[in-house]
């Protein structure tokens, strides 16, 4: 799995690593903070919710002309710089009143375009390092490599959040709207290290940075392979795959949205046994140690990589079973804390994933990038279902707001519910999302490259746009017919990719 990989990949995906930390950490906490600190409702707390996130993933179609005019190393550099200034910004406590929402929303436009300068250009680097021939196969394991380096940060991200608010509160005594942005503070530190990881291994994919050469003039003479009306195609094809995009980060990014704001409303607060070793994120990682040491143990060669892989799983193991006889009571389960799940099933699952598509090229039957796009639509239903299942018989939010404000019991599920919501979208995530960053950075014709890299991120940022509706129609309307248009929208796109799947197949050869 980890074989046969460009050096330059574990580089920038470490750079990536570093930047995506503070973002989720911010982010999972950002939704309350709006109705912690300014009072907004979940409607209003949904919409700029979903704007910052649409302006994260507009600002990459202009971060990638920028990159094929003047070089992606020097927009990844000063994007990084303006990240800075907007993290920098938002861990100010400065109140609630109009300043301090115009303060935020400076805050929010120059992270948006600092990530739109980084975030896009990093990954055309990264796909730049698999056009050299001896690489060229590995292109689609390498972005599921990457998008799973990546993840890591993401992983620990809800409870760097939860745990420095939890000091600020009791260590420094401020309140909790303030907690927050000692949250977003740590945004700052991060990004400190992405820096400096990107820049100490710079040597490892200084031939990635492609558009300094075609920029100085020297040409790039894969550009005149395509013709004009293959350019075209290739064009068209990925606007459709873009279409298709859409919906599935409108569906996916409600795990900011409405699954936080189910989490808050309608989940259980506290865990006990068994059941509440998930919440700590110790276990998480000790459990992920466990699937790669079984990786590690069926696929070593030598006994010495298979008592070395043994040793490992033992030694998780037994750190699971100590903190088994450590476990409290009672478990307190914070809203923002359900977030950690997803980024660590994307750690876990990718060596799976890798290795079912790896098992089913040598059989000559591994699905199309395509085809798993569609797939991972269908997936992503499926998630929503269970959403469904859980609402069944639950009040509305409005009905469940007035049962709180009367001091009574309000009705609260499993936490089960939202962790197999978020396993099942981690599987359609794995099928779209990497993949389809593989397939743009395949078939993009090489002139466009950075702005076909920054398409993907305006279909990306359109659909989180769109992240909003399921906000504003949490109310007076019962659960089941929230989830049910997400699971709509899914099927529709499934459908859609289905129908177009041969022409897409086709340019991509």
């Amino acid at each position: 799995m980890f074989e046969g990989q460009p050096k330059g990949l574990w580089a920038l995906a470490l750079a990536n690593t570093g930047e995506r930390f503070g973002y989720y950490t911010m982010l999972a906490v950002f939704l309350l903070f709006l109705q912690a600190n300014f009072g907004f409702s979940v409607g209003v707390s949904g919409t700029i919710y979903s704007t910052f996130l649409g302006l994260v993933y507009f600002f990459p179609l202009f971060g990638g002309m920028l990159a094929d005019k003047f070089g992606f190393g020097r927009m990844v550099t000063i994007g990084i710089g303006i990240m800075f200034l907007g993290y920098l910004l938002l861990s100010l406590p400065l109140g609630s009143d109009w300043l301090a929402v115009a303060g935020m929303g400076l805050a929010l436009l120059l992270i948006g375009f600092g990530t739109g300068l980084f975030k896009g250009n990093l990954q055309v680097m990264v796909g730049n390092l698999y056009d050299d021939p001896k690489y060229a196969a590995k292109r689609d394991s390498g972005f599921s490599l990457f998008y799973m380096a990546i993840n890591i940060g993401a992983m620990f991200a809800p409870t760097a959040a939860i745990e420095i608010m939890n000091w600020a509160q009791r260590s420094l005594g401020v309140s909790v709207a303030d907690s927050y942005h000692f949250a977003f503070a740590v945004a700052c530190a991060s990004l400190i290290v992405s820096i400096a990881i990107y820049y100490f291994f710079q040597g490892t994919f200084k031939g990635a940075d492609r558009a300094k050469v075609a920029a100085a003039g020297n040409g790039n003479a894969a550009a005149e392979e395509l013709s004009p009306a293959q350019t075209k195609e290739r064009i068209v094809c990925l606007c459709l795959v873009f279409a298709v995009v859409i919906f599935f980060w409108m569906a996916f990014h409600q795990n900011g949205a409405t699954l936080t704001q189910f989490a808050k409303e309608y989940t259980a607060t506290s865990s006990t046994g068994i059941e509440s070793m998930m919440f700590d994120v110790v276990n998480l990682v000790f459990c992920i140690f466990i699937v790669y040491g079984l990786f590690g143990f069926f696929q070593s060669k030598t006994g010495k990589g298979k008592a070395v892989s043994g040793v490992i799983i033992l030694a998780a193991v037994a750190g699971l079973i100590w903190k088994y006889t450590q476990i409290p009571a009672s478990t307190a389960v914070d809203a923002p804390i359900f977030q950690q799940f997803n980024p660590c099933f994307v750690v876990a699952l990718t060596p799976v994933s890798v290795a079912l598509f790896g098992a089913l090229a040598k059989a000559g039957k591994e699905p199309s990038s395509p085809m798993k796009i569609g797939l991972g639509m269908l997936v992503a239903a499926i998630g929503f279902l269970l959403m469904i299942a859980a609402s069944i018989g639950l009040p509305t939010p409005t009905e469940q707001a007035a049962v709180a404000e009367a001091g009574q019991e309000v009705v609260r599920v499993s936490p089960n519910w939202l962790v197999s919501t978020y396993l099942v979208l981690t599987f359609a995530e794995l099928l779209l999302s990497p993949i389809g960053i593989s397939f743009v950075s395949k078939v993009a014709p090489p002139k466009f490259k950075g702005m076909m890299m920054g398409g993907w991120f305006v279909a990306t940022a359109v659909g989180n746009f769109l992240v909003a509706i399921p906000t504003l129609l949490w109310g007076d309307l019962d659960l089941t017919i929230v989830w049910g248009v997400l699971v709509a929208v899914c099927l529709v796109s499934a459908l859609f990719i289905f129908s177009i799947l041969k022409r897409l197949e086709k340019v991509a050869k």
